[in-house]
This record gives C-alpha cells, sequence and structure tokens, in this order.
C-alpha cells in the first residue's frame, strides 16, 4: 500500500506544481491576471506550490525504502519524472490544445523504458 500512496500523492503534488509553474501562462488569458506585476505572479505560484510540497514531501518519505518504503531514491525520481512529464502533457492538451506527435509518443516509450531499467536491477 506505502507505494500505491506514494504513486497518488505524487501525482496530485504534480497537478500542483504543473499548475504552479505552467498555469500561470494560461491565467494571463484573464483581464485581471494580465495586469499583474511580475513579483505578485510569483508570490501567486508559490502559493500553489506549496500544497505540491505538502503532497511531495510525505510521498516521497512514505516511499523511500529507508523509511519502509517500497522504492529505492532512483525509483522515487524515475517515478517521479515519469508523472510530472505524463501531467504535464495532460494539462498541455487540455489547457493549451497542444496536440501530441509521433516524437512525444517515442518520447514516452523511452521512459518506460527508463522505468525498466531502473526497476530491473535493483
Amino acid at each position: 500500500m506505502k507505494g500505491l500512496y506514494t504513486i497518488l500523492l505524487l501525482v496530485c503534488s504534480n497537478v500542483f506544481m504543473t499548475f504552479a509553474w505552467y498555469g500561470h501562462l494560461k491565467l494571463n488569458e484573464m483581464k485581471w491576471f494580465e495586469h499583474l506585476p511580475l513579483i505578485a505572479v510569483i508570490a501567486f505560484s508559490w502559493g500553489i506550490a506549496f500544497f505540491e510540497y505538502c503532497l511531495q514531501v510525505p510521498a516521497n518519505r512514505i516511499g523511500f525504502e529507508a523509511n519502509g518504503g517500497p522504492f529505492n531514491l532512483m525509483q522515487l525520481k524515475v517515478i517521479q519524472e515519469v508523472i510530472t512529464l505524463t501531467v504535464f502533457v495532460l494539462f498541455s492538451v487540455v489547457a493549451f490544445g497542444m496536440h501530441i506527435r509521433w516524437n512525444h509518443i517515442l518520447a514516452a516509450l523511452l521512459l518506460v523504458g527508463a522505468v525498466y531499467l531502473v526497476f530491473a536491477f535493483k
């Protein structure tokens, strides 16, 4: 169950992270937001990123093998990166209307290979 909790927390944290990092680009389409000074946009993003950290730190603590979790440090990082890129792709398609192309699919397959290599030779 610790592995599942870790992954669920990482998915949720990445939703916040992606919105904190890239959501302001979409929000800039709103009149009230586009006139905010950069420091206000940074503060807004940090406010969102706070919740990302509130989920990511427990995810890593729960999932790390030294704390009784199922993953070593490399595995945690690869899981995090795959989730980050997956959430980002979904966000870019939904929020910005981006199109998935053949090279994106190939990159995703290479990520699957990276996950395999990290877990296969523990």
